[in-house]
Order: structure tokens, then C-alpha cells, then sequence
């Protein structure tokens, strides 16, 4: 080829205009596609592709598990609370609403809910026990299934109706606790019921302090024989409604009314109850498992964008002389920027599809690893994830595939005969604006959380700055540390290579660094959150509430656990007081306009009293002075609730003597913590001798953990219980084991589809990796064939390139550790609301996992490099 010969463009990702170009835009489509065909080959677009369907993978998975579980609690709301709509009061409603009920054309049943006291015949024991009776009506549910069994080993099955009149169905506890058996007698009152069934599981039992008592199930028209039922009673009464078709505004109309009735006729303690306020437990643990998703979905998300952003300009570089030499043939600037932006366009378009169908196919795991949140089958997902998908994996490519593509349409010529000039420039920041601003909105639109997306966008883009600044420190600092006469020769020239192109260093780094920081973020959260979030109903959590305790009890009850080998346990004086008067001024339920801050001032409190905070409560704000004369310590939630504040005056009438305080602190308390808790506590040892007291203690009983940890029965439990009763006839005795175990089983679920989706976020960082990498290779491959021309040795060129790889690994890794150290505290606080501190070898620990991640993508994107010919890379860099 003589010296005037033009280029011949690269046989597998030439430009597609070499050929006659067609005119109009057919022709511009046909030549984009086959430039897209060719450049997939070439292998140029793949990096592109994987690092958008990715993205779009995880962002549309967690949108389709999150749109049918949404759907499915709208419609299970029914099934949990046993119809469409449930006015909750405690007192029977009035006629008129099952009458307005009945007039829509709507379904009704209803139920009767207290606690009491259950025992065997004489002939089986005579054994007593505290019992959740709960009276149905014939039509009871009407959403969702009732499912019995009739002893152990026999299938559960659904049941159609309420028990028979004279027989009652019951928890399989309650057979064990009072030792009895199918068929035999159960003492309710003045009334004599048989045992038919045993209750494997109840739609609408709620989540309310006595319903952790064993359930007893009756029909309704056994209620009266009981004699149960007094005037001064507390019952909890629900009349549940459902529509008989597919239509729901029959129930609309009738909440509406219900609700309007109720302020009109101030109807005190009624409630029209919906999923949020009749299972709370289960509306907080799914928010909060969704909040897991759409983090690792945002990090995904994020790191697709810094793959894409550095596949494109790398993608651009490759192209700058098929461009010139387009440029020289009299292409036009508008004809080859439609070309890149069409073939870009259908590279979006097909990436974000198979980033769609793989969302379907994976949120389908997280469906069978959630199995049992929702218990029946969800709904079929809406097209808006899919569509959100395909947006998202658009609007990746254009905010940062497109800027430094679209620079190719302003190739000069020249560069054919010039290799400087024509270079890929930062693009403009109107246009980095745009596609950040862009991208910024669908993130925080995909968090569905506002201070979750902030913090984990704000995070991010906040450690990219650190991450610019503190590599081109480094960069900077290179040769005076590593000192040309004394460093070994390999090391020497590493570190040079490096300050040589600084530009590319801090690119570089900064990639890396976001990668790992995705990366290591998600470990402490694997690690330190969920561990956290574990801890707030570990496997030695109490299992049994014991209450009604007389202090002449307490020494000998103490004595009794320990003998059992109870040794950690809680231990509260336990004081029944209603708040009258707030600074002075006496309070009434009616001055109140919040139906929670009217249901507590129509009760009593639950007070206590001790010197030292307990443990498991964070203070938050003011201080616990111990055995301050008249100071008060308010649950948190409390005070917004009444509008109390530090300072304010209570006066609480405890069995008829006032007793006054000063809030001087707030405490926060889980309330899900399976431990002794209070509203409010007098932060002193002892009260005046007057405060009648009784004693409340919570423990885990004998032979309730097995060797795994998680919860079991054993006979010894059921023997521990039966002593305790009949030791101490007064008590109490609350089993809370299957709410801990249903919790626990909750919990599990939700980490292994956070873990799952984890794999995603893992793949993105690699990419990441894998990207920022391999965008230097051909700089890399030329500097390489130059000192290969000049006498260094593939083994010497070899320890180089190990020791730039590693020690920007290493600086980047310390980097990422640091702001996920940042980032993670902020996202356990504000979002996910746990107390959280990062070890110390977090950072040390990340320094050598980046450095063994970089030298791996190194080794991988790399190994080509030194083994190119000499002359193929230099006759290349000559063009």
C-alpha cells in the first residue's frame, strides 16, 4: 500500500456509509442498523447492553413484585380483616348500620372479641387458663377462609361458617396448657362447650396485646348462655361488611356513610378499620422489606449509569477515525449524528426489553422467597413497570451514552491525517445537567421513599466529588513518593504511568470507587442492618408476658425462674393511672380532634417507675435524672400524639389520687421489640407506699429455643407454664411464641429476596469494574508497544501493569469504604431507623478487596494488551 493510500476502515466495526449510502431516512435506518449489527459483533455495544439491561432488570423486578403486592393488599385488606370494610367499637354498633349495610346490597357478619378465663372439667385437671374468646355469627368470614384440623397429623381445611352452637374450636396451645383433648369439655363461664376442632389459622385475628392469648372460638347465640358478657365489660365488637359482586361502591358508599355518621353522632370508640390500622404488624414489615428492594434497585441503577456513561465515551474513541474518514467521503454532520442516534435508540430499545422480560423472570423468586407475606396467590402485574423499565434504560443511554457520542458528528477531516485533534471533549454542562437532572427524577421516583432516595442519590453524588478530589490528590502526590533512584524499576514506572495521564487516573479511581462503593455499601447493610434489624426480636427474645404479679409475689417468682434457669429477663412495677390534666388544665377525649390521641385519654395508662432507663429505649430528648423528685420520662410517639413537650405539667389519677410530674425526657421506643415497654415512667426506685402496684415480667421460657435457635415447643415449656399457674393461681401467663415466630419468619423471607436482588447490584459493580478498567486499553496498548520498542520486557511490563492496577484498586476501595461508611449511617438512621456504627477495619478491608476486584477485571480486560504485536499497535497509532 503506497503512502497516499487511504486507511482501509477495521473489518468488524467499519463504518456502514463506506458502502453507497441510500438516500431519505429508510436509508438512514438501514445503515444504523447495520452499523448497530456491526459493532455488536466487534463486541463494542456489549458492555453497553449488559450494563442498561441490568439497570433495567432490577429496577422493573422490584416494580413488578411491588405493583402486585400492592394489588394484592388492596384486595387481601378483605381477607385480613374478614371483609371488605370493618367498623371496629366497643360497644355494639348501632342497628342502623348493618340496616344501611343491608339497604347497599352488601353482606354483613359480626364478631365479639374479649379476654377471659377458660378451664377444664374437674375430671380432666380442673386447669385454668387466660384465653382471647372471640364470638361469631353464622355469615363470620366474610372474606377469606377459616382453616381447621382435627389433631395432630391431620391436613387443615377450610372451613365454611362458624362453629356449631354448643362447640368450640381453639388453638392447639390451649389443648396442651389445660390437658385436654378433641371431644372433651371446655368451661367458659357458666356455660359448657365441647371441643370439635383445633384452629390452624384465623384471617382477622389482629394484631392486639390479648390476641397472643390462646383463641377461643364460639358461635355468637352461645354468647348470652355464657353470662360473660356484663355491663361493665371491655369488648371489642366488629360488624364486617362485604359487597356480593365485583363492584365496590357499594362499600365505598358505606364507609363513606359510616364515617360521616360517626362525626355527626360523636359515636366514641367507633371506627371504620382499614389494613393500616387493623394489621399494622404486617403494613410495617412489608414497607419496610420494599424499602430494602428499592435501595439495592436504586444502587443498581446508579452504577449502570457510570458503566454506561464510560462504555460510551469509549465507544466514541473507537469511532473517531470511521467518523473522519466518513467526514472525508462528504458525509454530512446531521447525517452521521442521526446514524449514531438511531443506532443508539435501538440499542436502548432493545436492552431495556430484555432487561424487562428478565424483571419478569426474576421477580417471580422474589413472589416463592416472600411466600407468606400475602397469603394468597397476587394479582397479575399492571403494564407500568414495564413501561417505567423501558424509560429508565432510555433515559440511561441518553443522559450518558449520547453526549460524547454525538461529539462524532463534529469529527474535523483532519484528524484522518491527524491523529490530535478531533478528541472526545467533557460534554457541556447544559447537557450533563439535563441527563443528571433527568436521571435524578426517575431514581427518586423508583425509591418511592423521599429521604431514601436523597440520601442514597445525594450520597452518591456527594462521594463522587470526594472521589474526583482525593484521586487527582493523589495523582499529584505520585512522584514525590516513590522516588526515582531508590524505588525498584517496575514500581517506578507504574506511578509515572499513572502521573503521566492524570486525567485518565482520576476517571479511573473515581469509577472504581462508585462501583465499590455500591458494593460495600450493600455488605455493611447484609452485614450491620439487617443483623440490626434481627436484633429487634433475636431468638432469645421473651416469649411470655406475665402480669398481675403481687408484690408479696415478687421475691418467690424470682426465685422460681431462676430455678428454672431463667436468668435474663424484665422486670417492671406495673401502675394503672388516666392522664386528667395537662399544666394544670383538666383534658378530655372530646378536646381531641385525632381519634389515636381521643382512644388514649379515654384509658388508662400502663405506668411504671424505675431509677435507670431501660436499655432497650434510645433517649431523645432531654435527660433521665435518676430518683428526680417529680420528673417523667414520655414515650415519644406519646407526646406527638397529645402535643406534650419537655417542661408540661401531667397530673395522673392513679386509683383516685392525683400524682403529678414534669416531663424532663422522651424516650423512643419499638414498640415490635417483644420487650417490657411503657408510655410513661417516673424515673425513681420507689413510689409513694400509697401507688397500688402490681408487677409485670417478661422472659423466654425453659425448652422454647432449639439447637438451631429458632423458636420450638417442648414438653418442658408446657410443664414450665402449668407450674407457674398453679404456684402462682393469680397471674397472668401470655404466650407471645407464634407472633415471635411469625416475625422471624418474616424477617427471613425478606432478606433472602434483599440477598437475591443483591446478585444484580453485584453484577452492575462489576460492570463498573470491568469498564473503568478496560477504558485506558488502548492507551495502555500503545504506551506498552512503545517501551516494548525500547527494550523493556513482557515480565517487566507485566509487574507494571499489576502495580498500577492494584494500588488504584487499593485507593479506591479505601475511598468507597469511607463514603459507605457515610452513606450506610445515614440510610440506618433516617430511613431504615436503626442505631448503627461501622467497625474500624471497614476501610482496611475494602483497600484490599478493591485492590484484588481491580487486579481481577485487569487481568480479564487486560490480557490481550501484552500480547499484542509491537508493530499491529504502533502501525495503528500511526493510522
Amino acid at each position: 500500500m503506497s503512502a497516499t493510500s487511504p486507511i482501509p476502515p477495521r473489518p468488524a466495526a467499519g463504518p456502514a456509509a463506506m458502502r453507497p449510502r441510500p438516500a431519505g431516512p429508510a436509508g438512514v435506518l438501514r445503515l444504523s442498523w447495520q452499523q448497530l449489527l456491526r459493532d455488536f459483533r466487534a463486541g463494542e455495544l456489549r458492555l453497553l447492553v449488559l450494563a442498561v439491561t441490568l439497570a433495567v432488570a432490577a429496577l422493573s423486578a422490584v416494580g413488578f413484585f411491588a405493583d402486585r403486592l400492592n394489588q394484592g393488599l388492596a384486595r387481601d385488606a378483605s381477607q385480613l380483616l374478614g371483609g371488605d370494610a370493618v367498623v371496629s367499637s366497643d360497644q355494639p354498633a348501632p342497628p342502623d348500620f348493618a340496616d344501611r349495610a343491608r339497604a347497599l346490597g352488601l353482606r354483613t357478619a359480626t364478631s365479639a372479641s374479649f379476654p377471659s378465663m377458660a378451664r377444664a372439667a374437674d375430671a380432666q385437671g380442673g386447669a385454668t387458663r387466660l384465653v382471647a374468646v372471640k364470638a361469631v355469627s353464622a355469615a363470620w368470614p366474610l372474606r377469606g377462609r377459616v382453616q381447621v384440623d382435627e389433631g395432630p397429623g391431620t391436613p387443615a381445611v377450610n372451613a365454611s361458617g362458624a362453629p356449631a352452637r354448643g362447640t368450640v374450636w381453639v388453638d392447639p396451645g390451649l389443648l396442651d396448657a389445660l390437658g385436654l383433648r378433641l371431644g372433651d369439655p371446655l368451661l367458659l363461664g357458666d356455660a359448657e362447650l365441647r371441643i370439635t376442632r383445633r384452629i390452624a389459622m384465623e384471617p382477622d385475628r389482629g394484631a392486639g396485646f390479648m390476641n397472643f392469648a390462646p383463641r377461643v372460638m364460639f358461635h355468637a347465640d352461645d354468647l348470652a348462655a355464657t353470662g360473660l358478657v356484663q355491663p361493665a365489660s371491655r369488648v371489642g365488637y366488629r360488624l364486617a361488611v362485604a359487597s356480593t359482586g365485583e363492584d365496590p361502591s357499594g362499600v365505598r358508599a358505606f364507609v363513606r356513610w359510616a364515617e360521616a355518621e360517626t362525626a355527626a353522632r360523636s359515636l366514641r370508640g367507633l371506627r371504620v378499620e382499614s389494613l393500616a390500622s387493623g394489621r399494622p404488624e404486617m403494613t410495617q414489615t412489608l414497607d419496610r422489606a420494599e424499602r430494602f428492594l428499592n435501595l439495592v434497585a436504586l444502587l443498581a441503577a446508579l452504577l449502570a449509569a457510570v458503566a454506561v456513561a464510560i462504555a460510551s465515551r469509549d465507544f466514541a474513541n473507537r469511532h473517531l477515525d470511521d467518523c473522519a474518514m466518513l467526514r472525508v467521503l462528504g458525509q454530512s454532520q446531521r447525517r452521521i449524528a442521526a446514524q449514531y442516534l438511531l443506532e443508539f435508540g435501538l440499542v436502548g430499545l432493545f436492552a431495556s426489553l430484555g432487561g424487562v422480560l428478565l424483571g419478569w423472570a426474576v421477580h417471580h423468586v422474589f413472589v416463592l422467597l416472600l411466600a407468606g407475606l400475602v397469603d394468597a396467590a397476587l394479582p397479575s402485574p399492571s403494564a407500568w413497570p414495564a413501561a417505567f423499565g423501558i424509560g429508565v434504560g432510555l433515559t440511561l443511554l441518553a443522559g450518558f451514552g449520547l453526549p460524547p457520542v454525538l461529539q462524532l458528528a463534529r469529527v474535523p477531516p483532519l484528524r484522518v491525517m491527524r491523529r490530535d485533534v478531533g478528541a472526545i471533549r467533557p460534554a457541556s454542562l447544559l447537557v450533563l445537567a439535563a441527563g443528571l437532572g433527568g436521571f435524578v427524577a426517575l431514581l427518586l421516583a423508583v425509591s418511592r421513599d423521599l429521604r431514601l432516595g436523597l440520601i442514597a442519590v445525594g450520597g452518591f453524588a456527594a462521594a463522587v466529588l470526594l472521589f474526583a478530589l482525593a484521586s487527582a490528590l493523589a495523582v499529584q502526590l505520585l512522584r514525590r513518593l516513590v522516588p526515582e533512584s531508590r524505588a525498584p524499576r517496575w514500581l517506578v514506572l507504574a506511578t509515572r504511568q499513572i502521573a503521566a495521564r492524570p486525567a485518565f487516573a482520576v476517571l479511573q479511581v473515581s469509577a472504581l470507587s462508585v462501583g465499590l462503593l455500591a458494593l460495600v455499601l450493600l455488605v455493611l447493610l447484609r452485614t450491620d442492618l439487617i443483623g440490626a434489624w434481627r436484633q429487634a426480636t433475636p431468638p432469645d427474645a421473651p416469649n411470655r408476658f406475665v402480669i398481675n404479679l403481687q408484690p408479696d409475689q415478687g421475691e418467690a417468682f424470682r426465685a422460681r425462674l431462676g430455678a428454672a434457669g431463667v436468668a435474663r429477663y424484665d422486670w417492671y412495677p406495673m401502675i394503672r393511672g388516666r392522664l386528667v390534666a395537662v399544666n394544670g388544665r383538666p383534658v378530655a377525649p372530646e378536646q381531641m380532634t385525632e381519634d389515636r390521641a381521643r382512644r388514649l385519654l379515654d384509658r388508662e395508662f400502663n405506668l411504671s417507675h424505675a431509677a435507670q432507663m431501660p436499655a432497650h429505649n434510645q433517649l431523645v430528648g432531654g435527660a433521665w435524672t435518676p430518683d428526680e423528685a417529680d420528673g417523667l420520662s414520655v414515650e415519644q410517639g406519646l407526646a406527638e400524639t397529645l402535643g406534650l413537650k419537655l417542661g408540661d405539667r401531667l397530673r395522673f389519677d392513679i386509683a383516685g389520687q392525683p400524682v403529678d410530674g414534669r416531663v424532663t425526657s422522651l424516650r423512643k421506643v419499638d414498640w415490635g421489640s417483644m420487650r417490657v415497654n411503657f408510655f410513661v415512667m417516673f424515673p425513681r426506685a420507689r413510689m409513694d407506699a400509697n401507688v397500688p402496684v402490681t408487677y409485670i415480667a417478661a422472659f423466654r421460657a425453659p425448652g422454647t429455643v432449639a439447637a438451631d435457635g429458632r423458636p420450638a415447643v417442648t414438653p418442658a415449656a408446657a410443664a414450665f407454664d402449668n407450674a407457674l399457674s398453679r404456684e402462682f393461681p393469680n397471674i397472668t401467663n401470655i404466650d407471645v411464641s407464634a407472633s415471635i415466630g411469625q416475625v422471624q419468619r418474616v424477617l427471613d423471607q425478606v432478606i433472602r429476596a434483599v440477598e437475591f436482588l443483591f446478585g444484580f447490584t453485584l453484577a452492575a459493580g462489576l460492570v463498573v469494574l470491568f469498564a473503568a478498567i478496560t477504558a485506558t486499553r488502548e492507551a495502555r496498548a500503545r504506551e506498552f508497544a512503545v517501551m516494548r520498542a525500547l527494550g523493556a520486557s513482557g515480565r517487566l511490563l507485566s509487574q507494571v501493569q499489576r502495580a498500577e492496577l492494584l494500588g488504584v484498586g487499593a485507593l479506591a476501595g479505601v475511598l468507597a469504604s469511607l463514603a459507605a461508611v457515610a452513606v450506610g449511617w445515614g440510610l440506618a438512621r433516617y430511613v431504615f431507623e436503626f442505631a448503627w456504627t461501622a467497625a474500624p477495619w471497614v476501610p482496611l478491608a475494602g483497600g484490599v478487596a478493591g485492590a484484588l476486584l481491580a487486579l481481577g477485571a485487569g487481568w480479564w480486560g487486560l490480557r490481550d494488551v501484552l500480547r499484542r504485536p509491537v508493530v499491529t499497535t504502533l502501525r495503528q497509532a500511526q493510522g
